[in-house]
């Protein structure tokens, strides 16, 4: 005899794939909460870049108008010529965001527009966050482009 057995087949025993479906258990229940809270920390931080680039299309706006939309124009003045209240003299052809769409939150909701801003301020756009409602902590805390 060569001292193996002839009969043993190779394999993993019932007993040997439990405990490894146990450890994978455990191990995603230990990274799964990370990696999700990173996920919100990053829909956090492409609001606020989206929230940035609304700005920078409104002040070409004013640029061009002297003036910034109304509240009831809203975000909409940047992809189309308003054509009531204080009408622009002059207005960018193809708007002023890009793809000519004015951006959803990465929540998926529409962005708040105010002229002026609660704190006075020219204008305020504003996300509701993860929650879709005023107030909130965390992902669900509200971003409003005069706190950033």
């Amino acid at each position: 005899m060569d001292g193996t057995p002839r009969n043993r087949k190779s394999g993993f025993t019932f007993i040997e794939l439990m405990a490894v479906i146990v450890i994978l258990g455990i191990l995603a229940t230990i990274v799964m909460p990370k990696f999700f809270g990173r996920i919100d920390e990053a829909r956090v931080t492409a609001a606020k870049i989206q929230i940035k680039n609304i700005e920078e299309a409104l002040r070409l706006f004013y640029l061009d108008s002297g003036f910034y939309p109304s509240t009831e124009q809203g975000l909409q003045a940047l992809v189309e010529k308003p054509t009531t209240g204080n009408v622009p003299k002059k207005w960018r052809e193809g708007g002023y965001l890009e793809k000519n769409t004015i951006p959803k939150d990465p929540w998926g909701s529409d962005y708040i527009y105010l002229s002026p801003g609660k704190k006075g301020e020219d204008y305020e756009i504003i996300s509701l966050g993860r929650d879709g409602r005023e107030g909130g902590e965390g992902p669900d805390e509200d971003i409003s482009s005069s706190q950033i």
